[in-house]
């Protein structure tokens, strides 16, 4: 019956709000018993009886003491309270019931002015008592029997008539108020429940933040995670249409080719030749390709070890030049570099050549005739900055965000020819230089070229001690 969440929060609500309203209901009780009404209306009537005589003092002194007695019974019958007179050494000079009731131990009866206090008579019964001093100094005594008050009429007259409707008031309202607090943490949890169990074949739609502050933060969680848990799925769908589209290309023109040979359509040995040599730079694109996927992959994964090392950044980035030195030639690119007096850094050094073949590869790719690709280094503060710049066509505002991304290419066409390739470089760049500690960034305009910029951490060399691990 309570298995849920919403019924045991509700049960415990009930019980702490019935064990408060027990402990006030035996605290009121035993308070009752000790102060029941009947002796603050005592207490009342006392000072009322008190203040009224003490108006008509005035002259007492001057009476003799059978007028007195005969006043002070008139008002004991008025009032049905027995009034004493006590002069300043509480001696008793009037007493309303003298010879009728017996006699009160009168020496205690000034001990405490204006407070309440209980005496006993000559039989031993209980009075209630209030002094108060008149003018003259003299004392005005007011007093009453006490009452006998049994736990039972406390119990059936004072406790119970309040306690029944004032409590199951309470009860009622305070079950009500713990039912709306245990669906206010209940309802949010019970949406997460459901919309868990539908994950993933539902979709995820955002969870509303709701309930208190930890059962928001954990929803806030579950948003992150099924947001996260979504754009896995995106990339993994992505990354399969990807490839496979990126494969298709080189396995058609392999295919086509190698058919050729078969079937006897290139029955020429130069036209063998040629297709045989498509079928070789496809498969070696194809060859390319997977191990960038296999990069990717380790990178993902964080099992990319990268060697320790120092690395002469300057002799590196001169065999960058020396290296594409021939390909600029051949399409008329103006390639430079400036830097020196470099510090060497730690890191893999070949991979560091991976990062920078890639940007300067792609550089010479997109710049034309004539133009111009340039390499510099720097060290600012506590960084080596790098940056490849070309004075290409650019790259377009809505393109700079996804630079980066894996398979992106700002031709959204796709069309082939020597500028096209997978998409994956810049990716493989981008983790190369993070798990290294370092920045990548690009700045780029349309018609302006494009500038690429690697910041490497400065580390002395006996602290280049590098372990990649997935962030």
């Amino acid at each position: 019956m309570f298995s849920s969440l919403r019924s045991r929060l509700w049960l415990s609500y009930a019980l702490m709000i019935a064990t408060a309203l027990l402990a006030i209901t035996v605290v009121f009780f035993f308070y009752l018993l000790r102060n029941p009404p009947a002796y603050r209306q005592i207490s009342i009537q006392l000072n009322l009886v008190l203040t009224v005589l003490s108006n008509r003092s005035d002259g007492w002194s001057s009476l003799p003491p059978a007028r007195l007695q005969k006043i002070f019974g008139e008002q004991d019958e008025l009032f049905d309270v027995r009034i004493l007179l006590l002069d300043p050494q509480r001696n008793l000079l009037v007493d309303s019931r003298q010879g009728k009731s017996p006699a009160l131990l009168h020496s205690r009866l000034v001990r405490v002015a204006r407070l309440t206090q209980i005496v006993e008579d000559a039989d031993g019964q209980r009075w209630f008592s209030l002094a108060r001093r008149l003018p003259d100094g003299n004392y005005l005594v007011a007093a009453v029997p006490r009452p006998t008050v049994s736990a039972v009429s406390v119990l059936t007259d004072e406790f119970l008539p309040p306690i029944l409707l004032g409590g199951l008031a309470a009860l009622f309202l305070a079950l009500i108020l713990a039912f709306g607090v245990a669906r206010w943490v209940a309802d949010p949890l019970q949406r997460l429940v459901t919309a868990a169990g539908q994950f993933p074949a539902s979709g995820a739609e955002p969870l509303p933040l709701e309930g208190p502050q930890e059962v928001r933060e954990l929803l806030n969680a579950y948003n992150r995670m099924t947001a996260r848990v979504q754009s896995s799925q995106q990339s993994q769908k992505d990354f399969v249409a990807n490839v496979s589209h990126e494969l298709k290309t080189p396995l058609t023109s392999v295919q086509g080719f190698a058919q050729a040979i078969l079937d006897g359509t290139a029955d020429t040995p130069a036209a063998q030749r040629s297709a045989a040599q498509i079928i070789y730079d496809e498969a070696g694109r194809m060859h390319r390709m997977v191990l960038d996927l296999l990069d990717l992959a380790r990178l993902d994964a964080g099992t990319l070890d990268l060697k320790r090392g120092v690395v002469d950044i300057s002799a590196l980035l001169q065999s960058m030049l020396e290296k594409f030195a021939p390909l600029a030639g051949r399409r008329e690119v103006r390639l430079s570099f400036s830097g020196s007096s470099l510090p060497p850094i730690p890191g893999d050094g070949d991979r560091l050549a991976q990062v920078f073949t890639n940007l300067i590869e792609n550089a010479l790719k997109f710049t034309p005739a004539g133009g111009q690709v340039g390499l510099s280094a720097k060290v600012a503060g506590a960084w080596l900055e790098i940056e490849v710049s070309d004075s290409g066509a650019g790259i377009e505002p809505r393109a700079l965000p996804h630079i980066f991304e894996r398979f992106y290419q700002a031709d959204a066409s796709r069309r082939g020819g020597e500028q096209h390739g997978a998409g994956l470089g810049l990716a493989i760049a981008t983790e190369i230089v993070r798990a290294h500690g370092g920045k990548i960034s690009v700045q780029s305009s349309p018609g302006q070229g494009s500038v690429f910029f690697v910041s490497l951490p400065l580390v002395s060399p006996d602290a280049s001690t590098l372990v990649y691990k997935k962030r």
